[in-house]
Order: structure tokens, then C-alpha cells, then sequence
């Protein structure tokens, strides 16, 4: 099927995909049928000329196509390249961006637990303040308590007075409602301290809960601890006075009777003293008031320190989840933007080794997957350029034959010829007996043929096409036109020469038809104008060389015969021999590569390192770096556009081990000059150059580049050009580089050449691998169908030499078996008689064997110059085979021949053929 682009490089079978399984909007083939091209025959002349003209006009509507797709090639690349780069641009910044938010969010944790040090640095503070105003509360309560210890001792020396005396009752009375006021205010202070006292305390419990317990909390709840004592201390005195107090009222009740009057100074003292409880009373409410107030701000100044340390713990533990994803996810982000990063710079040093694409125009018979279409074609043309000749041969010999034999049976039939026109019977009855007998036999042979023509034969030259292509059964079709020249030329090889013969004895009397036909009057042969040749002939000899000469009839049709088999035996032993050996040679002593793997043309320095490290694996032997170019040329019998591979060096004494450059007659070296290239021997023959000529070709740009042929290689597959790095130069005006391999594997087996090409076709790198297995692959179809071809041929060609000589040898017997008789009656062995008339089938065999050789050689020639296509090479040497067996075959008819006239001699009834005449 030919090669391909993708897996092991060699094409095994297709397929169909539809348009959104592939994912370029760019289209590679355009594939183009034209209004004048339908109905014409695909084969002819007629449909090539059509196409190359529409070839043409393509060729000059693409012309400046290829500069316009590398602009937009480039301007596509670059834009991807640039977005690639914001892309890279936004990552990294994204990256930097994540960075300072976990940056941010840090400081922010840190102020967040500075702040936190600060409240708790004023909640000490403030519970320092709070302290201080305890310990005032403390100082006034204390001299609460003096004051009203010192009312309720004034009321005590009042009751005294009163007790003392009745004139002091009024002041006693006051002095007590004093003491009463007073221990009223104490116990609202009391009140007041003990509301304070309980949220220091509520608030030391919440300290206690959440952990606070530092030296604030120790001062403040030993300040706490000692209020509570105060409190509880003055809780107990105003116990005391009040009990004290109940027990003055009772007294002043009791006295009441006697205190109907006051004194105006003890009123007066009373007055005093409440109004300074009064003003003690309101400093302990203020001051009760202010501790309280304290206490809440304390409260909630530690509720603001607890939901602060909560808020940092949360965010601190979110920072740290944060961080960890982010350290955790920066190492891939950094390897992908350093990937983009070489990526870009890949794809621009793509940009810069970009060349300009090729456009190339090919009709069926050279575009893509036209592989298998030309081995057909080529194929065919075998077949009709052999059905062009061996059919002649095989008439021309069958027609010696029939001749023959149609004329001895006239001449067998002489005598009862001339009985029945004794009877009466006219000439056109007598030679309707020939006639009819010729007619009926050539007719039915004719059926066979045609028969066996029309069914046989196709089918096995169908099935020597099978083993290398996918075809549908073939179509067996009738063929009217061949059918009736077969018949035509059966009839006119069996009738018109039973016709002449019998005319021509017919013309004779009745009475010399009834005697033997005379023997033609004897002459000097040519031989005898040769006195000192045939002075030197014994007896026998002469008597071989004028029997020669006296039956010229005979000696033609052995000589033609004899031929004719021999140069269809030497042309298929030839031409078996020239295709058979065209793979080794070629694969074996001219190439030692097995592959070429070709670049890319934008690859870039880390792509080539991936080759380079493929090429130094376990499988490969070794690897030369080359100049690889396919270029092309319009030639060839069909004029088609020939594929012709170009490998350029600098280093040809390595070159040499890749490649064996000799010319194929004297398999001299070629060596690789500056001025000139070496090319392969069928591209010579194709474009018909000689050393020192020049020819043009075109490079995949369609460019065309003049080249001096320097010499001729010996190759026979495919078209190759040879240079060196100079050469290379001043053809293409360009600086030498390398762009494939050549490389030869350790195993050179088709299966291991196949899975090493579909290895380097998966580097990314590589453009196409050129496999040596495609080309064996078609060599092998075309020898395989051509020597099949080429059995039938040899069969027939041996069964022809059997039938001639048979025919003949019989022939000559019966004609002169009266003359055998005679000579054996005369004393002459069995052996000898034998030898007397099988000595003039040997040497015309003989003759005809030389003559044989010159036109095999001729049809060889033939053969091997129109029937292989265009890109292979049959090699025109003949070996010794094929000029051996021939002779070979001939001389073992001969033998098994002489062999059964000596059986037919010895056992011949000499008295009975003596008198045979009357």
C-alpha cells in the first residue's frame, strides 16, 4: 500500500474518520476531479495528458502559496506564543499574589497578637485602676464605720443623758434618729459594696474559666479577698449597732414618757451628725456607682481580650492551612510556568528554523497511498507486454507444427489420393477430406483454447497478483474479436496448408499418385563449393550434410522450433534469474542501512537530544547524520513525476559504510567529487545521461536545481542521487546541514525494522522513516507475480521442445523408413542407423539452440527494459543457468527421443517397408 507518516512507517490499511476527530482547522490534501477527465480510460494516454494539464495550471495558481502559508504560519505561531506568554505572565502574578496574601494574612496574625498584648497591658492596668478604687471604697467604708461608730457612741452618751437625765431626752431622741440615719446610709453603702463585690467576683470566675490567671489576677483577687472581709466585718458591726441601735429605741420608748422635751443643743448636734451621714452616704453611692461601673469595664474588657485570642486562633489556623496548600501547590505551579516558559522558547526557536512549506501537485499515479496503484499498473503492463509477444511465439512454433503435420498427412495419403481419383472422384472431393479433417481439428483445438484462454489462464495470473494486493475476484468476460482471430489463424495454419499440399499433389496424374513420391534430384550443396571442409567430411557426414540441404522444409522448422523453444526457456530463466536477486544485491551488498529517519524542519535542540538518546539505545548499531531531500522529476515511459531520493554527506569514508557506490559491471567505486553527483544506473537509463552530462530535477519546493552527473551506481530499486557537502553547496546555493539519520540496526529483520521505524515515529521530532521493508515488500509482489508469469512460461517453452522434436523426429521416420530399411539391410547396426538420420536432428537442434540463445537474449532484453516500472532496475546480466538449461532440456528431448527411434528402429519390419510400394 506504500508508506506513511505514522506508526512503523509502511501503510498496512485505512480507514475513515470523520472531521471532528481531528484537531487542526487546517486542511493538508486537496483532492480534485475534473469534467474532462469522466469516461476516459484510466490507462490510456488520452486521461494522462488531461491531468497534466490541470497539473500545470495548479502548479502556477500555487506558485507564491508557499511564502503566503509560512506568514501565516508565523503570524498564527507568534500569537499563540505571545498568548502563551500572558498566560505565563498572569500565572506568575497569581503566584506572587497568593504570596502576599499569606504575607498580608501573617502581619495581620502578628498586629492581631501585638493588639492582644495591648489589651491585655490595659486590662492590667485597668484592673490595677479598678484595685485602686477598691482600696478607696475600702477607705471610705472604713471611715463609714469610724463615723458611725463614733454616732452610735454619741448615742450611747446620749442615752446616757437621757438615762441621766430627763432634761437631755430631746437630744438622746435626736442623737438616735442621727444613729438611725446613719446605720441607714451604712447599710445602703453595704448594699452597694456587696453589688460591686459580686461582679469583681463574676468577673474573677470568667478569669478563672478562660485561663487568665496571671499577676493581675492575683493582685486583684487578693484585693477581692480582703474586701470580702471588710465587707463581712462590717456587715457583723452593723449587726451589732443595729442590735444596739433596737436596744437604744427600746430604752428611748421606754423613755419616751420622760423625753417629751429635746434640747435645742442635742437638736442641733443631731442635725449636724445627719447631715454628715447623709453626705457619707451619698460619697458611698457615688463611690459604690464607680466600682461598679469599673467591674463592667473590666468585664467586658476581658470578654474583648477572650473573643480576640479566639479570632487569632481561627485565623491563625487558617493561615496555616492556607500556607500548607500554597507550599504545597507552588512547586507544580513553578514547574508548569517553567514548562510554558521552555515551551515558548521551544516554539520561538521553532519560528526561527521555520522553512517554507512544500506544495506538491500529483496525479493518482504519484500522489499519497499511489503506491499500490502503480505496482498494478506496472503489473498489467507486464502482463500486456507479455501478451504482446508469447503469443506470437507460441503461434508461430504451433503453426510450424501444424504445417508439418498437415503436410505429411497429404503426403501418407498420396496413395489412396490417387485411388479415388481412379474411381472418379474430382480434385475438390479428394481435397475436401483434407480440408474437412483440418477444419475440425483445428476447430476443436481452437475451443479448447479459447475455453482454457478465457478461464484458465486468467485465473492463474489473478492468483499471481493475489498474495500482493486486496482485490475483488476477477471478472472473466468473453472476448469476440480475440475468439475469432484465434480461429481465423487456427483455421489458416491447419486448412491452407492441407489445402496447398493437396492441390499441389492433385495436379498430378491418378497413375503417379499411386507410386511413391520421387525423391527430389540431387545438386551440390554449399558445403561442396567448400573443397577443403568437405574433403575433410567422411561418408556418413556428407550423407547428413545433403540431407540437410535436400529437405529444406524439414531443417527450417527444427531450426525455428528449436528456437522458439529455446528462447522462451533462455527469456524466462533469464528474467527469473535478473528479479530474483535484485533484493539482495540491493539490501545486501549496496545498502547496509535498514532506516532514514528524517527530521522535522523546525525541530529545536531539546527534540534532537531526544533523537540523539534514541540513537544510542540497546538496538541500534550505528547512526550517520545526513542530508536527506526527496526531489522529483517529470519522466519515465508514462511521464510521471519520478520520486528521487537525495543522501548528502560530509563525511564520505563513513559514507561508505552505509552505502556501497561501484558501478555495476566492474564494480568499481564511485567516489563522491565537489563537481558532480553519483546517480543511481535506472535514473541514468531514465533520463538517458551519461557520465559528464547534467540534468535538472525539482526540490520540494518545486525549484529547479541543475546537477552534473559525476558517475553511475549500481541500484535497483528506487532513484538515488549521491553528493558531498560541496556538491550539495553549489546545487541548491545553500549552507550544508544535516536533517535525517542513517541508521543500521542490530537486528536487521522486516518485524524489528518495522517496530524500530513506529519507535522513532513517536518522537515529535521526526518528520517521516523511510523503511527498506516498503521497497522489499513491492520488488517482492512484482517478482512474485512475474515469476509465476514466468513458470508458465518455462512449462510451455519445454513442452513446445517436446512437441517439436517429437513431431519432426516422428515425421522423418515415417517419411524415410523405406531408406532406413535399405541401409539396414545393407548391413548398417541399429545404432548407426539411428545416428544416420537423428545426426542431422542434432545439429539442426544444435543450430537452433545458438540461434535460440541470440533471440532469448533479445526477448530478455526486452523484458527486462519495458516491463519494470519506472523506479526498478531488473539486472541485464543472464546467468549461466539460464544459457545451460536450454541446452540442457533440448539435449534430454533429444536423448529420450533418440532413444525411442532406436527402440522403433530395431523392431522395424525392413521386408514389409521394402515392398511398401507395391
Amino acid at each position: 500500500m506504500g508508506q506513511s507518516t505514522a506508526g512503523g512507517g509502511e501503510l498496512k490499511g485505512y480507514a475513515v474518520a470523520v472531521p471532528g476527530e481531528f484537531d487542526s482547522d487546517v486542511k493538508m490534501i486537496a483532492r480534485a476531479t475534473y469534467e474532462d477527465t469522466e469516461g476516459l480510460d484510466y490507462w490510456s494516454a488520452e486521461y494522462r495528458d488531461a491531468v497534466q494539464k490541470h497539473k500545470d495550471q495548479l502548479v502556477t495558481l500555487l506558485a507564491n502559496q508557499p511564502k503566503a502559508r509560512e506568514a501565516t504560519i508565523r503570524s498564527q505561531q507568534r500569537k499563540e506564543i505571545d498568548e502563551a506568554k500572558d498566560k505565563v505572565k498572569t500565572s506568575k502574578q497569581q503566584l506572587a499574589d497568593a504570596q502576599w496574601q499569606l504575607d498580608d494574612a501573617k502581619q495581620q496574625i502578628d498586629n492581631a497578637k501585638d493588639q492582644l498584648s495591648e489589651g491585655s497591658a490595659e486590662a492590667v492596668e485597668e484592673g490595677s485602676a479598678a484595685a485602686a478604687q477598691l482600696a478607696t471604697a475600702q477607705a471610705q467604708l472604713a471611715s463609714a464605720n469610724a463615723s458611725v461608730v463614733s454616732g452610735q457612741t454619741q448615742l450611747q452618751a446620749a442615752q446616757t443623758q437621757l438615762a441621766q437625765g430627763q432634761n437631755q431626752l430631746s437630744d438622746s431622741w435626736n442623737q438616735l434618729a442621727n444613729g438611725k440615719t446613719q446605720l441607714d446610709a451604712a447599710r445602703e453603702q453595704l448594699e452597694t459594696s456587696k453589688t460591686v463585690l459580686d461582679k469583681v467576683g463574676a468577673t474573677l470566675g470568667k478569669w478563672e474559666q478562660t485561663g487568665i490567671t496571671g499577676k493581675l489576677y492575683e493582685q486583684i483577687r487578693g484585693k477581692y479577698d480582703m474586701a470580702i472581709n471588710q465587707y463581712n466585718e462590717a456587715c457583723a458591726e452593723y449587726n451589732r449597732q443595729l442590735n444596739a441601735y433596737n436596744a437604744g429605741l427600746q430604752q428611748y420608748q421606754n423613755a419616751v414618757a420622760r423625753l417629751d422635751q429635746g434640747s435645742q443643743a442635742y437638736r442641733s448636734n443631731a442635725d449636724n451628725l445627719a447631715q454628715a451621714s447623709k453626705q457619707i452616704a451619698e460619697k458611698q453611692n457615688e463611690l459604690g456607682k464607680a466600682v461598679s461601673q469599673a467591674g463592667k469595664q473590666v468585664a467586658d474588657g476581658v470578654t474583648q481580650l477572650i473573643q480576640g485570642q479566639r479570632d487569632i486562633d481561627k485565623a491563625e489556623t487558617e493561615y496555616q492551612s492556607k500556607l500548607a496548600e500554597f507550599n504545597a501547590q507552588k512547586p507544580e505551579a513553578e514547574r508548569k510556568i517553567s514548562e510554558a516558559e521552555r515551551q515558548i522558547t521551544l516554539a520561538e526557536e521553532k519560528i526561527d528554523n521555520l522553512t517554507v512549506p512544500a506544495y506538491s501537485v500529483s496525479g493518482r499515479r504519484e500522489g499519497l497511498t499511489s503506491q499500490g496503484y502503480r505496482v498494478y499498473m506496472v503489473i498489467e503492463g507486464i502482463v500486456a507486454k507479455l501478451a504482446d509477444i508469447f503469443p506470437i511465439f507460441l503461434y508461430f512454433v504451433a503453426a510450424l507444427v501444424t504445417f508439418s503435420t498437415m503436410g505429411r498427412m497429404v503426403d501418407e495419403e498420396r496413395t489412396n489420393s490417387g485411388t479415388l481419383k481412379a474411381l472418379g472422384y474430382g480434385n475438390a472431393d479428394v481435397m475436401l477430406k483434407f480440408t474437412v479433417y483440418g477444419f475440425a481439428a483445428s476447430t476443436l483445438g481452437t475451443c479448447i483454447g479459447v475455453l482454457a484462454g478465457h478461464t484458465l489462464l486468467p485465473l492463474i495470473v489473478a492468483h499471481a497478483y493475489s498474495a500482493g494486493f486486496t482485490m475483488p475476484d476477477i471478472m472473466l468476460k468473453f472476448h469476440p474479436w480475440i475468439t475469432m482471430a484465434a480461429f481465423a489463424l487456427a483455421w489458416i495454419s491447419a486448412v491452407v496448408p492441407a489445402w496447398l499440399a493437396a492441390s499441389k499433389e492433385l495436379r498430378e496424374k491418378p497413375a503417379s499418385l499411386l507410386l511413391p513420391k520421387p525423391p527430389a534430384k540431387g545438386s551440390k550443396i554449399l558445403l561442396e563449393h567448400f573443397p577443403p571442409l568437405w574433403n575433410r567430411l567422411n561418408f556418413t557426414h556428407k550423407v547428413t550434410a545433403r540431407n540437410i540441404f535436400r529437405y529444406k522444409t524439414r531443417m527450417f522448422m527444427t531450426i525455428f522450433g528449436v528456437c522458439g523453444a529455446v528462447s522462451l526457456l533462455t527469456a524466462g530463466l533469464a528474467v527469473q534469474s535478473s528479479i530474483g536477486q535484485i533484493g539482495n544485491r540491493q539490501f545486501e551488498e549496496l545498502i547496509h542501512y535498514d532506516l532514514i529517519v528524517a527530521e522535522e524542519s523546525d525541530t529545536n535542540s531539546a527534540q534532537r537530544e531526544e533523537i540523539a538518546t534514541t540513537l544510542k539505545g540497546k538496538t541500534v548499531q550505528s547512526s550517520t547524520a545526513v542530508r536527506y531531500e526527496e526531489l522529483s522529476k517529470t519522466a519515465g515511459k508514462e511521464n510521471d513525476k519520478q520520486s528521487i531520493t537525495l543522501l548528502s554527506t560530509d563525511d564520505a569514508y563513513n559514507f561508505n559504510e552505509y552505502l556501497t557506490l561501484r558501478d555495476r559491471k566492474t564494480h568499481q567505486p564511485q567516489i563522491l567529487v565537489n563537481n558532480g553527483a553519483v546517480i543511481s544506473e535506472r535514473l541514468a537509463e531514465m533520463l538517458n545521461v551519461s557520465v559528464g552530462d547534467t540534468f535538472t530535477v525539482n526540490d520540494e519546493n518545486g525549484a529547479q536545481r541543475t546537477i552534473k552527473v559525476a558517475g553511475i551506481s549500481e541500484m535497483y530499486i528506487g532513484h538515488f542521487i549521491f553528493m558531498n557537502a560541496q556538491c550539495y553547496e553549489h546545487v541548491f546555493g545553500d549552507q550544508y546541514s544535516t536533517n535525517a539519520y542513517m541508521v543500521g540496526l542490530k537486528d536487521h529483520s522486516n518485524a524489528n525494522t518495522e517496530r524500530q521505524g513506529a519507535k522513532f515515529m513517536k518522537l515529535a521530532a521526526v518528520r517521516g522513516v523511510v523503511q527498506n521493508t516498503t521497497q522489499k515488500n513491492m520488488v517482492s509482489t512484482i517478482v512474485g507475480s512475474l515469476n509465476q508469469i514466468m513458470e508458465v512460461l518455462i512449462l510451455v517453452a519445454v513442452l513446445m521442445a517436446v512437441v517439436i522434436l517429437y513431431d519432426l523426429t516422428n515425421l522423418n521416420v515415417s517419411e524415410r523408413i523405406r531408406e532406413l530399411s535399405t541401409i539396414k539391410v545393407l548391413g548398417f547396426h541399429t545404432s548407426e542407423t539411428t545416428m544416420y538420420i537423428y545426426r542431422e536432428t542434432i545439429l539442426l537442434s544444435l543450430l537452433g539452440i545458438l540461434a535460440g540463445y541470440g533471440f532469448g537474449e533479445w526477448l530478455h532484453r526486452y523484458i527486462i527494459t519495458e516491463v519494470p516500472p519506472d523506479e526498478v532496475m531488473f539486472d541485464p546480466a543472464i546467468s549461466r543457468i539460464a544459457l545451460a538449461a536450454p541446452a540442457i532440456v533440448v539435449a534430454v528431448v533429444l536423448a529420450v527421443l533418440g532413444w525411442i527411434v532406436y527402440r522403433q528402429l530395431e523392431t522395424v519390419d525392413m521386408l514389409e517397408a521394402l515392398k511398401s510400394v507395391e
